[in-house]
């Protein structure tokens, strides 16, 4: 049976609402391809059944409406192509290859064979609705940023300490998990226990599922919520791949969701970008340690402030920099024998 393919260019402000639409469509699947210096490319494949006219001018009629509200489309008119089923899934699995990032993690798709090369750690993620394949720029610096921290401090309990006293130390929060692609991370490094959230219901069931096939679902908890709905949980480690308005308006609860000494890594930053929300979680007393550019998009690494107090000397990017990496006070007995 044949498929469509239509393809359209949409700037990063888009993007994501645009691939929503896709979606409510009827897209069979979506792949969002970027180069350097061009908006990322859009290609979702459709079956025979729909009308290639009139998704053609539905979403031409979407652009048109994010035109007339004053945002930057930066895309030509969406087109549509006929594709064959062999051709359709060749490009489906094409766009979705295994990728190494980092030292050691490899994130492949179910229907790719594990490697047996020994150290890599294996990242099954099922490419579906949610967001975070790892093919994406701003996924893989969060990674790399994760992977370099754990290596550094890795996340665990003290030894000797009772389940029922263990807390919410050793604990990770993933902020917008999308397929649970960073939480799946942390926990393939060594984070015992990772809490993911979405208020997207068809996120958390892709991460639940991802966290599944990861062997590592007991170590998971997926929960549909938002930042602000948790109560009475800290973390000594907080993901978040969002975009730049999402983490502005995060940052309070950034701050109250982290440990004092907690590192906090922030992804879904054009380069540009970052600057400002460097200077946004600096008023909430996080310090900026490390940035990791991918593709045009920048990952960023905090430390939360040790304490509530304010300090009595200012603490530099630069300083923070040749520290080679925060290791607060407080996860001194949190950290032994940890991983």
């Amino acid at each position: 049976m044949p498929f469509w393919e239509l393809t359209v260019r949409a700037s990063p402000e888009v993007s994501e609402g645009l691939t929503n639409f896709l979606w409510e469509q009827g897209a069979l699947g979506l792949v969002e391809e970027e180069a350097p210096c061009f908006p990322p490319r859009l290609r979702a494949f459709f079956p025979e059944t729909v009308s290639s006219t009139r998704l053609a001018g539905a979403v031409g009629d979407y652009l048109a409406s994010l035109r007339a509200l004053d945002l930057a489309v930066n895309g030509g008119e969406p087109v549509v192509t006929p594709l064959l089923d062999e051709a359709w899934a060749e490009a489906w699995r094409r766009a979705f290859a295994p990728l190494r990032v980092g030292r050691r993690l490899l994130i492949i798709p179910p229907w790719e064979t594990p490697t047996t090369e020994n150290g890599l750690k294996i990242l099954v993620i099922e490419p579906g609705r949610a967001f975070g394949t790892g093919t994406h720029g701003s996924t893989q610096g969060c990674l790399v940023l994760l992977e370099a921290l754990l290596d550094r401090h890795p996340v665990g309990y003290p030894r000797g300490v009772p389940t029922r006293k263990r807390g919410s130390r050793g604990c990770a929060l993933d902020i917008g998990t999308g397929t649970g692609i960073l939480a799946i991370a942390a926990a393939a490094l060594g984070v015992p226990r990772v809490t993911a959230l979405d208020t997207d219901p068809d996120a958390v069931a892709a991460a639940r599922a991802n966290a599944e096939r990861n062997g590592v679902s007991e170590r998971i908890h997926c929960v549909v919520s938002e930042a602000g709905e948790l109560r009475e949980t800290t973390a000594p480690l907080i993901l978040a791949n969002l975009l730049a308005g999402s983490h502005v308006a995060l940052a309070p609860e950034y701050r109250r969701l982290s440990s004092p000494g907690g590192h906090l890594i922030l992804g879904g930053l054009l380069a540009d970008e970052a600057a400002s929300i460097e200077e946004a979680l600096a008023q909430h007393g996080f310090i900026f340690a490390e940035r990791t550019d991918v593709d045009g998009w920048a990952s960023l690494l905090f430390r939360r402030q040790a304490s509530d107090v304010t300090l009595a000397r200012s603490t530099t990017s630069d300083e923070a920099a040749s520290s080679g990496g925060f290791a607060p006070a407080s996860w001194g007995e949190e950290s032994a024998g940890g991983r």
